[in-house]
């Protein structure tokens, strides 16, 4: 089977593959869509059980680059890469200084920044062989990763969530679960112990878990129960394909709001969560901060223009998703979809065009 009969590919300008034998690198870099603009989207690495498994991601992953920022409203393209591999054990500064000119290979088509398993650190070693990454500082001071942004973001979206699911714009005594508690879980965890929530929380790092627990009086859950846990908000801050037609019927949450990418297995999995009274908050517009804050970053503009940008644009496409959700009486997930659609393809034109 060819990339282009597979499952999740999505019309997608460019899939390139890579394998760098001294280094051991095995990557993949895809090009969804260019329409807004110059593709940009994480490098991620992760110890996938397969090459379709990576694949698969990659494609998904590329395919929510571009819906993520046309619904932030940002001139840019969608893509991604992934490299093969656990980040704990396989990667070393030659492998990164690989992947560096694996990026700098497409000529510019695509801008790598960091994602999971990566850090800012990463980003700088691959920028020693190609100039098209970003989400690092070049100097002490300034700033560079994404994640504060994103975790940012996701505060923010979650936060108008409540106040349109539980009437209320205060987070004081609202129960939240986070499940993963990386770079922007524990960072979205501190902004809502800040605002007074109730934090449960789980990780599959118990060191991840534990900093939570001591630093901001979180309750430890264990990994296969913080779903089934009786709360206000889930918020799923680690992989995608999370909740599956299992979680759906675990789940006694009234929202999910959380910053993993790709959080629902399945598209009808939406509409079966409206159907139960469940309000799904569409990752891609949530979690939009981080790209956000490396557009404005190599456009050379203030973190307060990206702070701006980053409330108005998730508070207002939000807005946008919850009302013609509750008035055409569709999934939000398939609302956003049409909603970023409309902004980069001018040749679409959905349902919900005239609402």
């Amino acid at each position: 089977m060819s990339v282009f009969e597979h499952r999740s590919f999505d019309e997608h300008e460019h899939v390139a593959f890579c394998h760098d034998k001294q280094t051991g690198l095995k990557a993949i870099i895809a090009v969804h869509n260019s329409n807004l603009g110059q593709a940009m989207g994480g490098c991620r690495m992760f110890n996938y059980h397969s090459g379709d498994e990576a694949l698969n991601d990659v494609l998904r992953l590329s395919r929510g680059m571009t819906y993520k920022s046309a619904a932030a409203n940002i001139p840019v393209g969608g893509a991604k890469s992934v490299i093969l591999g656990d980040p704990r054990q396989h990667k070393t500064d030659d492998l990164m200084r690989a992947m560096g000119r694996f990026i700098d290979s497409l000529g510019g088509l695509y801008v790598g920044a960091e994602d999971s398993g990566m850090h800012e650190r990463d980003m700088k070693i691959m920028a020693s062989e190609t100039q098209h990454v970003a989400g690092f500082a070049l100097q002490e001071g300034e700033r560079g990763d994404p994640s504060p942004a994103t975790a940012y973001g996701v505060f923010i979206g979650l936060k108008k969530a409540v106040q349109h699911k539980l009437k209320t714009s205060d987070l004081k005594g609202v129960r939240v679960a986070i499940q993963g508690l990386g770079n922007v879980g524990y960072r979205l965890a501190g902004l809502l112990h800040e605002a007074g929530a109730e934090l449960l929380v789980s990780d599959v790092f118990q060191a991840n878990a534990d900093r939570a627990v001591q630093n901001y009086n979180a309750t430890l859950i264990a990994p296969d129960q913080i779903f089934s846990q009786s709360v206000d908000v889930v918020a799923p801050c680690a992989l995608g394909s999370i909740i599956d037609d299992v979680v759906l019927n675990q789940l006694q949450a009234k929202i999910i709001a959380g910053s993993a990418n790709n959080q629902l297995a399945h598209d009808d999995l939406g509409m079966a969560l409206k159907a139960r009274g469940i309000l799904y908050v569409p990752d891609y517009v949530l979690n939009a901060g981080g790209i956000i804050d490396v557009y404005y970053q190599r456009q050379g503009a203030s973190y307060d223009d990206a702070h701006s940008h980053i409330t108005n644009s998730i508070d207002q496409t939000l807005a946008e998703v919850f009302r013609k959700s509750d008035m055409m009486g569709r999934s939000t997930n398939v609302i956003a979809d049409e909603v970023a659609r409309e902004r980069f393809d001018p040749n679409f034109h959905g349902e919900d065009a005239v609402a």
